[in-house]
């Protein structure tokens, strides 16, 4: 009983998805009340008819006592979490006991921030936002829908069953020589060809990345590129997985790994010939636990051909990007996701000709932005001509701006015409224009500028628009070369995707099951593998006792993000046969951990902890950095289970080593 909903003010249904049992319980409830001779009612219309008195009184509330409820548990245990972004109200319901209310506010966040990536600054106005949300089109409505719902789809199971998204950190394969070759190779042959091509059609590859299922085989930036936030990998990481799900379990469909009496690991393959001399900082793993002895059998899988990848325009993504003049939020990029082979992927991100076309808009709705709020809240004089500076500041560009995109397009023809309305109205003798009479206007221009943004970059591509994209050979071309440089180890990687770290042998720390370390300056993690199945046996056991054992890690990361979120930074608990810890620390550039300092308390309703919804660690730097001006500051986290007859400080020196020995012997990170 689990459902999704995002509606406008007026109770009109933007967007939902609903699981079968949750669908079924509105058929029954809504169909029982037709007349004999009618049909079902349209589901939609259904679902509109149930939460609409929830809309309503929340807007009502809202309106008449500026605040609104944020959660609340119905006399059946239905749990509904709610959450209002500008006109938009969102709405998350579970009724099967398996999602508490962090998830179901989690999930609403997620589902927000898959908009952003998918419709950029439209997000910005209600107004557009609606009209992309809903289209007018019965059809497209039901593909944009139905590709919306298959994102929070999957993003909800690779939260279920993914360690990296139940932490939200990107998880890297552990493989020094490969990763450094499949680096070099995307470096030098493959973004060099794709960006020398004259079948680019202007479009710059900025980054190229290997997916193996959800970790990440290589990455490589250009160095025109910016650095690629953590939570905008994470949302790319879903739309590929949401495109070519991993919907083979390796675990069940391949034969056993072969076992000795010797400890477990895996056939390594010798690696391609090579004039690789140096290696990357940062990108090569120290630390690895897999004994080289034992051999996989070289027919462990059997992997199934693709076809070419799909000559289709590539999908539209908006991603953040950092430049001498700071950040930029939502920037237009083009994605090709080229499957490789089930399993394995490929993922091109293009800077786009018209991205400064962004650049530009961004700055205007950020004055704009800034001058509202001076505006709206009373402010005193000073801080209203601060607001008004930066439009004197953006005026002549705006004009400028308006006038290279010319009158013949209906939407520059409105830009222009609020333009002109705005500067005789803000631009008056003695100034005395910039007052609360304004905001209406702030906000035309705003969703003005919007506009120009949606027609840039939003809107269907006509048949002029079809060469603006790599060309299909040269997508094809890309493909192959990748297919070729990792012909040999592809049957490895799907098995090291599974099984990327194994505990078989762990005399140094006695007593430990398992442990999430996660880098928050990098956004990267690394945690032995949890096998489940029931077919497969793992360092936990099989089936009922492997699964009981990820629900308590599970429920340990859930735990300790309360914990965090009441501001404190260490957490140790016993439960029954285990031993909980989690630890939070910061360190300098050169190692030396910094001395702990008071986290702030964050209220109930305050977006969820993590990086893919909103980048808590990323403000938590920029807040602990306050007291260390001048260093380079680096977040960590361990969490750690052990077995519950190990003494408490014995359990806690290990977590010591280990947090050390994860970043020996340079500091290089380990992921």
């Amino acid at each position: 009983m689990r459902c999704l909903l995002i509606a406008s003010e007026s109770a009109e249904v933007l967007f939902h998805w609903t699981d079968p049992e949750f669908q079924q319980s509105i058929q029954q409830q809504y169909g029982s009340s037709q007349e004999d001779g009618h049909g079902l009612p349209a589901f939609e219309d259904s679902i509109s008819t149930l939460f609409a008195p929830i809309i309503i009184s929340c807007s009502t509330m809202v309106d008449r006592l500026g605040d609104g409820y944020t959660s609340f548990t119905t006399e059946n245990n239905h749990i509904y979490a709610l959450h209002q972004f500008d006109e938009c109200l969102y709405i998350a319901v579970n009724g099967d006991g398996e999602e508490d209310e962090d998830v179901l506010r989690r999930k609403i966040y997620v589902m927000k921030k898959m908009i952003e990536v998918l419709f950029g600054m439209v997000t910005l106005s209600s107004q557009l936002l609606r009209r992309e949300l809903r289209p007018q089109d019965t059809e497209q409505r039901a593909r944009l829908w139905k590709h919306l719902q298959g994102l929070l789809e999957t993003y909800s199971h690779l939260r279920e069953n993914d360690q990296s998204f139940l932490v939200e950190a990107v998880e890297r394969l552990i493989h020094p020589t490969l990763c450094e070759q499949c680096i070099e190779f995307l470096e030098r042959r493959l973004v060099q060809q794709l960006n020398s091509s004259t079948e680019k059609a202007g479009e710059e590859v900025l980054h190229a990345f290997i997916l193996v299922h959800t970790k990440l085989l290589a990455f490589y930036s250009s160095r025109n590129a910016s650095t690629l936030a953590t939570s905008d990998l994470l949302a790319l990481i879903i739309v590929a997985q949401n495109m070519y799900p991993s919907s083979v379990d390796l675990d069940d469909s391949s034969p056993e790994v072969r076992t000795s009496s010797g400890p477990e690991s895996f056939y390594t393959p010798e690696p391609s010939p090579t004039d690789r001399t140096s290696m990357k900082r940062g990108n090569t793993p120290v630390f690895e636990f897999m004994d080289p002895d034992v051999q996989m059998a070289e027919d462990s899988l059997q992997a199934l051909d693709v076809p070419a990848p799909d000559p289709s325009t590539p999908r539209r993504v908006f991603l953040e990007i950092s430049s001498k003049d700071g950040l930029y939020a939502m920037m237009p990029h083009s994605m090709y996701c080229l499957p490789l082979w089930p399993g394995i992927t490929l993922v091109l991100l293009t800077k786009i000709p018209t991205s400064a076309v962004a650049m530009s808009i961004y700055k205007f709705l950020e004055a704009f932005t800034k001058l509202e709020k001076c505006l709206g809240e009373g402010q005193d004089s000073s801080a209203a001509s601060r607001g008004q500076l930066a439009i004197h500041d953006i005026r002549s560009k705006l004009d400028k701006f308006i006038k290279a995109l010319g009158p013949s397009e209906l939407q520059s023809a409105q830009l222009l015409n609020v333009w002109t309305e705005f500067k005789n109205r803000a631009f008056v003798r003695g100034g005395s224009g910039f007052n609360k009479d304004l905001l209406p206007w702030c906000t035309r221009m705003k969703t003005q500028l919007c506009g120009i943004y949606r027609q840039c970059f939003l809107s269907p591509c006509g048949p002029g628009d079809v060469t603006q994209r790599l060309s299909s050979s040269l997508q094809e071309r890309a493909q192959t070369m990748v297919q070729e440089k990792l012909m040999d180890w592809r049957d490895f990687l799907l098995v090291k995707s599974k099984r990327n770290i194994t505990m078989v042998s762990y005399p140094d720390f006695p007593g430990l099951i398992h442990f999430i370390c996660v880098d928050r300056s990098t956004g990267q993690m690394i945690a032995p593998s949890l096998t489940i199945t029931e077919r497969t046996t793992s360092e936990l056991g099989k089936g009922p006792l492997a699964q009981f054992f990820k629900n308590k890690v599970w429920s340990l990361v859930s735990t300790t993000r309360c914990f965090l979120r009441k501001g404190y930074s260490t957490v140790t608990l016993r439960d029954g046969d285990f031993y909980f810890c989690y630890f939070l620390w910061f360190e300098n550039d050169t190692g030396y951990k910094l001395e702990a300092g008071d986290l702030p308390i964050l209220p109930d309703d305050s977006a969820p902890i993590g990086m893919l919804a909103w980048d808590y660690y990323r403000k938590l730097q920029r807040y602990y950095s306050k007291s260390h001006q001048g260093e380079v500051v680096r977040c960590y986290e361990l969490l750690t289970v052990h077995l519950g007859v190990i003494p408490t400080e014995i359990i806690l020196q290990h977590c010591r080593q280990l947090a050390s020995k994860l970043w020996e012997p340079s500091r290089n990170p380990l992921l």
